[in-house]
């Protein structure tokens, strides 16, 4: 029997579990720029007294506790605290826009907030947030020290505080409440328990057991207000690794050369990400070096493809391989500190074969999974022993699956959510006829990999594994009386660009001397720029002719025909992205 099978328990239970055994590095960040470990009793102490002050300042079991931060240490400790005072976690990403962070606050009914600095908490009290606000960086009496040596005092004084809280809580009780975009713009706030996110992590854990073990080093570099990276951080704890924490994106490959992990989670953008830096740094250093890499890159995804989804390489291809290896890919991957991984777990966003292709070149495997956040959020995964590329793997112990006639994918397992907060008209179409509705197309294959064709959902990814809601952005650009029509594209890219039809008779009268490219792309920006950092509008694209209905881009209600309109502006939606990436 799998340890994904084995008895319900809570989160606390969870963590306890995997803390039991002492640990000198369970966790390690970088505090003024040197990697500082918390060891388990650390970690388990800081949490309890975050529990007692949460209790003691007045918040009830079951009420609700924003956090919003980068990465870090702390954000661990006011996650598990609150867990362990009974109360449930709301994650807020810190560049969330500021009217859904305030929607988020209010219809969660949050009562206590945790917020990374105090440029945040004014941030908030600017919101007219009301509930009390603990600053992490904080050292006056709203800091998140201060707040636990207050909770140290009850537990000093009242030792079994922590444990009665826990002993009150249900597998099936509300652990997290994580808000997710919505058609509308209004984010959807999923209803996780303790036993969905448990579940999900033995079950994740069961599949990663031949790559990760005791003591591995592995690194985050997805944010914990995602739910990918919040729920494999139960994953990691579980297996007892060594826990390094990225907290700053941008220093990320200077992470992973110092962590040299042997697994990670990510999302297609950072990979991206990786390969432009390659390419570039060969680039700016000119000479043999400018064309070797590129061309061993290439050698080594046409390897990669014969070998891993193709009838083999060829003596010539096989060749020009070793070579490549020799020389560029095996000094490539240790300069980018993956010479120890063992796989890297993609999801969130579709990844393209011919990126997973080029790291396998390298000698990387990226594994492909595929969830949403109703579902904690995995469903399926490759496992790296039974990697099958072009799929997103089988489903995980105690998941089903089925493809509905309309091709939809439904799924039902522990990991699928309780439902929508405050809303049981979204949670009834969602859980209809007791499976869960993904929104997204796919095929099954007769031994269950799971292939993902097309989105059904409007919502979209992009390959940082964010939401867009384009209803949202094309509202904020519409309120603009010099853009008439706009639709916003950019699922599986790495930022939204919106197609812009303009008024130009309006422009040319407001600004006759501006060209009216310049005009719409100013006005795009302007108009963009209170929206959260991931929605906000960089290109544009200016179309020749209004949307009509005539020209079937436009329904007889007037709604946008999307992938009409995508497909007709294909080439210079391509075009404005290979511009971005060469700016």
């Amino acid at each position: 029997m799998s340890s994904a099978s084995s008895d319900k328990r809570t989160l606390p239970q969870l963590i306890r579990e995997a803390l039991a055994e002492p640990r000198a590095e369970a966790l390690l960040d970088r505090r003024n720029g040197v990697w500082t470990p918390t060891s388990t009793q650390q970690l388990l102490e800081r949490v309890e007294n975050v529990a007692c002050a949460i209790r003691a300042s007045g918040v009830a079991a079951g009420e609700r506790v924003g956090l919003i931060a980068h990465d870090c240490v702390d954000w661990i400790v006011a996650d598990f605290g609150t867990l362990f005072a009974g109360c449930v976690v709301v994650p807020i990403y810190p560049t969330q826009a500021d009217d859904q962070t305030a929607y988020v606050l209010e219809h969660s009914d949050a009562k206590l907030v945790f917020v990374a600095t105090a440029s945040g908490a004014t941030r908030l009290r600017g919101l007219r947030v009301t509930a009390p606000i603990v600053v992490m960086d904080g050292d006056g009496d709203d800091g998140l020290a201060a707040f636990e040596a207050r909770g140290a005092a009850v537990r000093t004084a009242l030792r079994d505080v922590p444990q009665a809280y826990e002993a009150a809580l249900q597998p099936e009780d509300l652990a997290v409440l994580i808000y997710t975009s919505g058609t509308t713009g209004n984010p959807k706030g999923v209803m996780l328990s303790h036993d969905n996110l448990g579940f999900h992590a033995r079950a994740t854990l069961d599949v990663a057991s031949d790559v990760l073990f005791p003591g591995a080093d592995v690194l985050s570099a997805l944010p914990y207000s995602h739910i990918f990276e919040h729920a494999t951080l139960y994953m990691y704890l579980l297996a007892r690794t060594r826990y390094s924490i990225c907290a700053d994106p941008t220093k990320l490959l200077d992470d992973l050369r110092d962590v040299r992990p042997v697994m990670m989670t990510a999302v297609p953008r950072i990979f991206d990400r990786v390969l432009t830096g390659v390419a570039g740094k060969a680039m700016q250093h000119g000479g043999l070096q400018a064309a070797l890499v590129p061309w061993a890159l290439k050698i080594g995804q046409r390897y990669a493809y014969a070998t891993a989804m193709g009838d083999g390489a060829s003596l010539w291809l096989r060749a020009r391989y070793a070579l490549a290896k020799a020389i560029v890919l095996n000094k490539v991957r240790a300069s980018l500190g993956l010479d120890r991984i063992r796989s890297i777990l993609s999801g969130s966003a579709a990844l393209h074969n011919d990126v997973a292709m080029t790291f396998l070149g390298m000698g990387v495997t990226i594994v492909q999974g595929y969830g949403l956040t109703e579902t904690s959020p995995v469903l399926t995964v490759n496992p790296a022993s039974a990697n099958r590329y072009g799929t997103v793997g089988s489903g995980i112990a105690g998941t089903e699956l089925k493809i509905a006639e309309d091709g939809e994918i439904l799924a039902r397992g522990r990991q699928v959510m309780q439902g929508y907060y405050r809303d049981p008209e979204g949670t009834a179409a969602a859980m209809a006829d007791g499976w869960f509705h993904t929104g997204d197309i796919g095929k099954l294959d007769a031994e269950g990999y799971l292939t993902i064709t097309d989105r059904k959902k409007e919502v979209f990814k992009l390959s940082t594994g964010r939401f867009i809601s384009p209803a949202r952005v094309e509202a904020a650009l519409k309120r603009s009386i010099f853009l008439t029509q706009a639709v916003v594209v950019g699922d599986g890219r790495p930022f939204p660009i919106a197609l812009i039809c303009p008024n130009r008779e309006l422009i040319r009268s407001a600004a006759p001397d501006q060209s009216t490219d310049d005009f719409v792309r100013a006005e795009t920006l302007r108009q963009t720029a209170d929206l959260g950092s991931h929605e906000r509008i960089r290109y544009v694209v200016v179309l020749p002719n209004d949307l009509t209905v005539e020209s079937g881009e436009l329904s007889p209600s007037m709604k946008v025909k999307r992938r009409i309109v995508e497909s007709r502006y294909a080439a210079p939606i391509a075009a404005a992205y290979a511009g971005a990436a060469t700016a």
